[in-house]
């Protein structure tokens, strides 16, 4: 049996494809490493516009959803062109408030976050990410069982992907709920949030994989394309059989978005990605470390997604748990 897009969805990502292509979303990742935000804001605008967040939100509250499938072949896309700011955590927000008991917090936050009025970010941990330009930010207050609406945070905290900006969550903040519907909502939150980061990954792998390939075209030693070297074509077939071993998991895992599933496509596509980015580097020799090369841009989020959402060892440790392990 195969499993293979529909045309809608394969339009759909070739649609976000020329989107992101003409957007420049290298300068836009470069201001947002600075804390400048108005062109990934108006970039946000267009990505809200052709329903990118809206897929993560049930029709009830004005969103498309819930569309898993669609959401990780919009986040493909995303990951392909290096796509700055909260866009993991928006999805994975919108799905926690849409599994909370009470509805009256996802009422009054997922209209926004559908259209793209409004960004979120979710912290369950030590930071929570992009939150100076959030205008929601969850916090879990994991030894209450609490969900709560956090106040602006202070400064950042240095991240190895510069477009990543770290922060502490702010103490305190408005009880949004309690309880135990939190922990399954943060569970059904942090599962769609993984399986996101995990078309991330994916995407961030083969954009790597295509530079790379391009690259290895035109450097030339012995007055020959490095590409012609047996040991060259050996390591760039080992990535993309990698990544191409990730797709199907990945798309699988969006069918069932069981915790399990979920957890096994984000291993797989982060350690894909994660081995792209480091052949890469080596392909690319001195000229890959600079950050005025764009394939950095690529190389520090490809190291930076492999831990963020569920590093190798925890994800690997859910599947073996069979999906039980709870936040």
């Amino acid at each position: 049996m195969r499993f293979l897009l529909d045309d809608e969805q394969r339009a759909f990502a070739r649609s976000l494809d020329a989107m992101l292509t003409a957007a420049d979303t290298p300068s836009i990742v470069r201001d947002w490493s600075r804390g400048r935000h108005a062109s990934g804001r108006a970039l946000w605008s267009r990505l809200a516009e052709a329903g990118v967040f809206a897929l993560a939100v049930p029709e009830e509250y004005g969103g498309l959803g819930p569309r898993p499938v669609e959401v990780a072949v919009a986040f493909v896309e995303l990951g392909r062109h290096a796509v700055p700011g909260p866009v993991v955590e928006t999805v994975a927000a919108a799905a926690l408030l849409a599994a909370l008991d009470d509805t009256g917090p996802a009422k009054r936050l997922l209209p926004a976050l559908a259209s793209g009025e409004s960004a979120a970010t979710l912290a369950t941990g030590p930071y929570a990410l992009d939150a100076d330009m959030a205008d929601v930010r969850l916090t879990v207050v994991t030894r209450d069982a609490e969900l709560r609406l956090a106040p602006p945070p202070g400064r950042p905290h240095p991240s190895l992907d510069r477009a990543r900006r770290l922060f502490a969550p702010a103490a305190g903040g408005e009880l949004l709920a309690a309880g135990a519907q939190v922990s399954g909502a943060v569970t059904q939150g942090l599962t769609w949030g993984r399986l996101a980061a995990a078309a991330q990954c994916l995407g961030l792998g083969l954009a790597l994989l295509d530079q790379t390939v391009a690259y290895a075209r035109q450097r030339t030693q012995f007055g020959v394309p490095i590409g012609s070297f047996q040991a060259v074509r050996h390591q760039l077939a080992d990535a993309r059989i990698a990544l191409e071993f990730a797709r199907p998991l990945l798309f699988g895992a969006a069918l069932t978005m069981t915790p399990a599933d979920v957890a096994a496509a984000k291993v797989t596509a982060s350690e894909a990605a994660y081995t792209t980015a480091r052949t890469a580097l080596q392909l690319h020799g001195a000229i890959g470390y600079t950050a005025e090369y764009d394939l950095s841009l690529w190389l520090t989020k490809a190291r930076a997604l492999r831990t963020a959402w569920g590093g190798p060892e925890e994800c690997r440790a859910l599947v073996l748990s069979g999906g039980d392990r709870r936040w």
